[in-house]
């Protein structure tokens, strides 16, 4: 009897084991398959990213092949063959952006906006740069009379945070200027289809956090624009002449912050303040972030986003979902501490290394909102 019992109870576990293999198999199946990087080669394709920014692979200068690998932060140039004189238009524009080009609106924009009816737009940028190639990596920012999502608009504003090679803007050099805290050489010119206002950076940025409406203001002063046009599309790419594979933008970040009146401020909403504290050594630090939402509202799914100054790199993080771990980044909340009431607040930190001077962000938006700093 007691043999019998044994194999009866042998037989419940046995079961009871396959029955948890059945269930934990129905799970997997049922579970969603991670992302992977999305490729384009076609000379005009595009994908989202992100659920709020368009990336596309727009090929127009040459017939040879371009392909990207679009990654859920950025794109990487995967093939870029055929070369074009350096002395005329490149080949193409892989890029990035927030807003319209030729009837294609990225998920949720609020442009094209108002220039006047703009308080800030903040932007954020993380590249990586590759030789061996003749390119410039460069925002492309435009401006129209009207609120046209076709077509070329009437003012392209760039701004050049690398060039490599013999390559320059449209038109030619008028002087040089300070916008955004940065010294730029100012180049205007036309390229037969739109005026082109230029800003070049001196030596390359890797990574940098800026508000655009600093650059539309330019715009403005110098003619090229009126208080009354449009800001249509945020967009952050590469200029190939020759290669470019391996090229990539690794974090871009783009949102327009509407109500500014007559355009001229560009200070942070009072309905966030962000507390960001440091514990700083040789090499190395950590951060104590604290998000306010001083509004009226709860901040449901909340997401902040910030740059890290150049040479910085987060290697742990906690109370949050901060990635990638250097440029611009994105820190959001965990299944705990998703939602932040009103009048209410939640923290969070990482620890990371840093090179040459420790700098706290310039910076900081929430859900698309400007912050300002407690």
């Amino acid at each position: 009897m007691q043999q019998l019992k044994s194999r009866g109870r042998a037989h419940t576990l046995i079961s009871a084991l396959l029955a948890s293999l059945v269930a934990l198999a129905a799970l997997l199946t049922a579970a969603p398959a991670s992302h992977a990087d999305t490729t384009i080669c076609d000379a005009f394709g595009t994908t989202t990213i992100q659920g709020r920014y368009v990336v596309q692979n727009n090929r127009w200068g040459t017939s040879a092949t371009q392909c990207i690998t679009v990654t859920d932060s950025g794109f990487r140039i995967a093939q870029a063959d055929g070369s074009v004189p350096t002395n005329g238009a490149p080949k193409s524009y892989p890029s990035v952006y927030n807003g319209c080009h030729y009837t294609n609106c990225s998920p949720g924009t609020n442009l094209p906006a108002r220039l006047s009816s703009i308080a800030s737009a903040p932007s954020g940028i993380s590249y990586s740069y590759v030789s061996g190639a003749a390119y410039d990596a460069a925002y492309d920012i435009w401006l129209d009379p009207t609120p046209r999502t076709d077509g070329v608009n009437r003012t392209e504003i760039m701004i050049w945070f690398n060039r490599v090679g013999s390559v320059q803007p449209v038109g030619s050099p008028v002087g040089s200027a300070t916008v955004a805290g940065r010294q730029w050489e100012v180049w205007s010119g036309n390229n037969g289809s739109n005026d082109v206002l230029s800003f070049v950076a001196p030596s390359a940025i890797g990574s940098w956090n800026f508000d655009v409406m600093d650059f539309a203001r330019q715009a403005v002063s110098r003619g090229l624009a009126q208080d009354n046009w449009y800001l249509t599309s945020v967009q952050a790419g590469f200029e190939p002449w020759q290669n470019g594979a391996g090229l990539a933008v690794t974090s871009f970040s783009s949102s327009v912050n509407l109500g500014g009146g007559t355009g001229g401020g560009t200070g942070g909403s009072s309905a966030c303040k962000v507390a960001y504290g440091t514990n700083v050594w040789q090499g190395g630090f950590t951060t104590d972030v604290t998000v306010i939402n001083a509004g009226s509202s709860a901040v449901d799914n909340w997401k902040l986003a910030f740059t890290l100054p150049a040479g910085q790199k987060i290697t742990s993080a906690w109370s949050a979902d901060v990635s990638p771990s250097s440029g611009a980044v994105t820190a959001g909340g965990m299944s705990y501490n998703a939602s932040i009431a009103p009048g209410g607040q939640i923290s969070f930190g990482f620890q990371g290394t840093y090179d040459g001077a420790f700098t706290k962000p310039g910076a900081f938006s929430l859900n698309g909102t400007s912050c300002t700093t407690a």
